[in-house]
């Protein structure tokens, strides 16, 4: 079968959007899974909704990588959009066609390449994601260096070539998983400018011309498709072999810091995709850690116990679903400051997310490091819950006490790989999470529930602070942590709603 490319596409009959021909208008630093079916996917979908004509040049951030591939296929690729909306199965299929080429800046002509692109009038924007460590300051790079190590090197690189071409500033879209993300890249090139003596009229141009916008990215993407049946399925419908078919689930947001005027510069609005220009990204950064984030943390553990295993399937029992929706809709949504219209409609995706028929999501991989998880995504709402309403709230009481319980389960012993206990069922499964965390677990596995629970809410190290001086919090967590032993975790979870 023949590999993707504009011509194969032509004769597989394919009737959707292909635009082939545009300017390159976007530099994008990073080429993997999740930028093509997040960011070149809506302007993909900005050249159809909104006439943008424009292509994005891809840039291998790493020597090693997909140049090669993304190339032998004229940048073309399906992406496949898949999970639930209202209760009901999507699987959407698009070919993406905003890819105009990848570029490896560690083989010297495609460095030059990326340089005419700096100069270019057409190039609007740069994107990135180049993974957590990317933006990183590294004092080794030189600005003679074909390219620079790291990558706010190499942007300082493009970013001078155009300013001395004479031509204006750009807008950097920073998707790293970083807080902040676009002031520290930001930070990061005006060390490079100041360590290379690049000049201060660069300096100004670079903090005055150009917007570097902190952004939220939200999209589960799992990437390949794993069943070697599926995707020889998959392409003999097609009538093509694609080595860069690319999988995300239906639901996708970004959020964009930007001033005032950056929506209108943008395509997305006008392709009515949802992309979204505001003047914090901090409050829906908020919203994504403590409604999704928090909803996993908050009901996994005690579903584990209760014998589930994937997310999916607790969508299906009622009583945990009523949980975690009364947790969200009560305690969560009331302690976050946003327009509560966009809350709940964010809260109402949650469910149709956890419950994507294409995606087993098995608690025990959402286990990991529950400890520091809870203390970041559910303990700020635990305690503004506390603050507005002077009273506990019921249901993130009681996913602290399944902490607790998940993490002292019948223990069996501490291994190398983390702390085994027995689940009610009868199956040992094993806790993992920072070494210090699991070790004081072991230490009070013969502790009764209040010992065990005064220590717990007491670990400084835990929680930065002695839980046990909340009114009432103590007794509250020993009676929940009891049920959940005595009458298992379900019926625990069903005495709160």
């Amino acid at each position: 079968m023949d590999r993707l490319n504009y011509e194969v596409l032509e004769r597989s009959g394919y009737a959707g959007y292909v635009l082939r021909d545009a300017p390159i208008r976007v530099l994008q630093f990073g080429e993997g899974n999740f930028m093509r079916a997040f960011v070149d996917y809506f302007f993909d979908v900005s050249n159809e909704k909104a006439g943008w004509n424009g292509k994005v040049a891809l840039v291998q951030p790493i020597a090693q990588g997909l140049t090669k591939l993304i190339n032998e296929q004229d940048g073309l690729y399906t992406l496949y959009l898949r999970g639930s909306e209202n209760g009901q199965k999507v699987d959407e299929k698009r070919v993406i066609s905003s890819c105009a080429c990848c570029l490896n800046p560690y083989e010297s002509a495609d460095y030059d390449r990326i340089m005419s692109i700096a100069e270019s009038d057409d190039l609007d924007i740069i994107a990135s994601n180049t993974t957590e460590a990317g933006i990183a300051y590294d004092p080794a790079c030189k600005f003679e260096d074909r390219p620079a190590a790291s990558f706010p090197g190499k942007l300082t690189q493009v970013l001078h070539r155009r300013f001395k071409a004479g031509k204006g500033g750009i807008v950097v879209l920073s998707c790293e998983l970083i807080d902040n993300n676009g002031k520290e890249l930001l930070r990061c090139v005006n060390q490079y400018i100041d360590q290379w003596a690049l000049g201060e009229d660069f300096k100004n141009w670079i903090n005055r011309d150009n917007i570097f916008c902190s952004t939220l990215v939200d999209r589960i993407v799992p990437g390949r498709i794993r069943d070697p049946k599926e995707v020889e399925a998959l392409e003999q419908a097609n009538g093509y072999h694609d080595e860069l078919i690319d999988v995300g689930e239906i639901f996708g947001v970004w959020i964009i810091e930007g001033p005032d005027g950056l929506e209108d510069r943008l395509p997305f609005k006008k392709a009515g995709v949802n992309v979204h220009v505001v003047p914090d990204v901090m409050p829906y950064k908020h919203r994504k850690v403590r409604i999704l984030n928090g909803a996993h943390t908050g009901f996994v553990l005690g579903a584990y116990l209760a014998g589930q295993d994937i997310v999916r399937d607790c969508m299906h029992n009622e009583t945990i679903a009523g949980f975690m929706n009364k947790m969200l809709y009560d305690e969560v949504i009331p302690t976050l400051d946003l327009d509560k219209d966009d809350l709940m409609n964010f809260a109402a995706a949650v469910k149709d997310r956890f419950n994507n028929p294409f995606v087993n999501h098995e608690l025990m991989s959402i286990s990991l490091n529950s400890t520091s998880k809870w203390k970041a995504r559910n303990m700020p709402s635990f305690l503004r819950y506390i603050e507005i309403n002077g009273k506990l709230p019921a249901c993130l009481t009681m996913s602290l006490a399944a902490y607790i319980a998940f993490y002292s389960s019948d223990i069996q012993e501490l291994t190398d790989a983390g702390l085994v206990c027995k689940r009610p069922a009868g199956n040992t499964y094993t806790v993992s999470d920072d070494r210090w965390a699991l070790e004081f677990f072991n230490s009070h596995k013969s502790d009764d529930e209040q010992t065990l629970v005064r220590a717990v809410l007491g670990n400084r190290q835990m929680w930065d602070r002695d839980l046990n001086e909340i009114d009432g919090l103590t007794d509250a967590v020993t009676a929940d942590l009891k049920k959940i032993r005595e009458e298992g975790a379900e019926a625990a979870y069903r005495s709160v709603l």
